[in-house]
């Protein structure tokens, strides 16, 4: 089993150029075994960006108005699920495997257990479930790869579970 963490301080500006480039990326098919964990991130998220994510992409009321949204289903402000699920993308960009050619996904399955809240920081934990080789593509294969965004006190927010398409050795 092979185990990778990373750990990196919260941002001050969430998504700003400051942040560091994406880690070099290289490992193929034959690289990957059931059992290998990718770890790291401390993103933060905050009432103003939950809100500006909202804006743009979620406007409801429970993602938007601090005083609307104590009388809906999440009482209080909750993050859109497709927030965590952008910084989530943003964390396996960073902290998840270094696949070749990036990380390109055939499908997924989300859950959201329980809200993005604002104070919380973010970060992932992921498992490589299966890794298969393509049948009719030999140059390609694809590894299914279990990711939970936890908050600073270690509460699943998000699980996703994606088949990603991965290059094999020449």
């Amino acid at each position: 089993m092979t185990i990778m963490v990373q750990v990196k301080e919260p941002a001050m500006e969430p998504m700003s150029d400051k942040m560091e480039p994406a880690k070099k990326l290289g490992m193929v098919l034959e690289d990957f075994s059931v059992g290998d964990h990718f770890s790291g991130g401390a993103y933060p998220v905050s009432v103003e960006t939950i809100k500006a994510f909202a804006r743009e992409f979620d406007p409801q009321p429970f993602h938007t108005d601090e005083a609307a949204a104590i009388g809906t289903f999440f009482g209080g402000l909750a993050a859109s699920g497709w927030n965590t699920a952008a910084i989530t993308m943003r964390l396996l960009a960073e902290f998840g495997p270094p696949v070749a050619g990036g990380l390109i996904g055939g499908s997924c399955e989300l859950a959201w257990p329980q809200p993005t809240r604002p104070g919380d920081v973010l970060h992932i934990e992921c498992e490589i479930l299966s890794v298969t080789p393509s049948r009719s593509k030999p140059e390609r294969g694809t590894i299914l790869m279990r990711t939970e965004t936890k908050n600073q006190r270690g509460e699943v927010l998000q699980v996703l579970t994606a088949k990603l398409v991965v290059p094999r050795r020449k």
